[in-house]
């Protein structure tokens, strides 16, 4: 059986966040992007309904957790290691409390929290191991993990859209890059902005989760919503290819999987 290639990634670039904070504000927040408004803040609404203390773990400028405040959880936190993200969600108020912290060191109490959200977070995060456990320790027992990722199928290093013309007829097709082999690439999403993406098979984040007593309750894997397929003819065949995993998961004390 195939395992995972494991090596030692170098660290995230100095300052690259900070940079880079007015470009998501700018265009994945108050309703720019098609994917957030009808996919991904619904699905957080839903796997948060009910929790009413909520730990947004790198919470951007904090439209996650102000939904949830919205929606009636009384005590929401969201939690970022940049500070130009922290000042703008401080600036935008509706509600949540907010604090600079890196998922591997979250400074809160253990069980502090009746659910924990991760809105396309982790896949910038190395310390992966340490920022899962983290996570199990700041939920009560019984409490949520709403785990959302880019798909690692598609965020494997080299993956992309093929049009191949050579062959008769045309074929179109994703391809797919060495899934196994853990990764760090800076990936320029559009010009002048390079963010870093830290490339994960699915299975290293299951492992993790149920090492630290987190149990995957539910799995998403939507097809990209009729806004971002609008926009996007370059993907004639894109709504057979998700972009988005959402793992739901519930902390079991004592679970022990292994």
């Amino acid at each position: 059986m195939s395992e995972t290639t494991r090596r030692a990634l170098p660290p995230m670039p100095d300052g690259l966040w900070e940079q880079q904070a007015r470009w998501w504000q700018e265009g994945f927040t108050e309703g720019a992007d098609e994917e957030y408004v009808e996919q991904i803040m619904p699905l957080a609404a839903r796997w948060l309904d009910g929790a009413e203390r909520v730990l947004d773990v790198g919470c951007g400028e904090g439209q996650v957790a102000r939904q949830s405040v919205a929606r009636g959880a009384c005590g929401v936190v969201g939690v970022d290691p940049t500070h130009a993200q922290i000042s703008e969600a401080h600036a935008r108020g509706g509600g949540p409390r907010y604090a600079r912290a890196g998922a591997d060191a979250l400074p809160f109490a253990a069980g502090a929290f009746d659910a924990v959200v991760a809105c396309l977070v982790f896949e910038h995060v190395v310390a992966v191991d340490a920022a899962v456990a983290e996570v199990a320790r700041v939920l009560r027992p019984g409490g949520r993990f709403a785990f959302f990722l880019n798909h690692p199928l598609l965020q494997a290093p080299s993956s992309g859209w093929i049009d191949d013309h050579v062959l008769d007829p045309p074929e179109q097709y994703w391809r797919i890059g060495p899934y196994l082999r853990e990764d760090l690439t800076l990936e320029e999403v559009e010009p002048g902005v390079r963010i870093p993406f830290v490339h994960r098979p699915l299975g290293r984040y299951l492992n993790a989760m149920a090492a630290n007593g987190l149990l995957v309750r539910h799995t998403d894997e939507p097809a990209p919503p009729a806004g971002f397929l609008a926009r996007s003819p370059e993907y004639p065949q894109g709504a057979d290819y998700p972009r988005l995993l959402v793992l739901v998961a519930q902390k079991v004390p004592g679970l022990d999987l292994l």
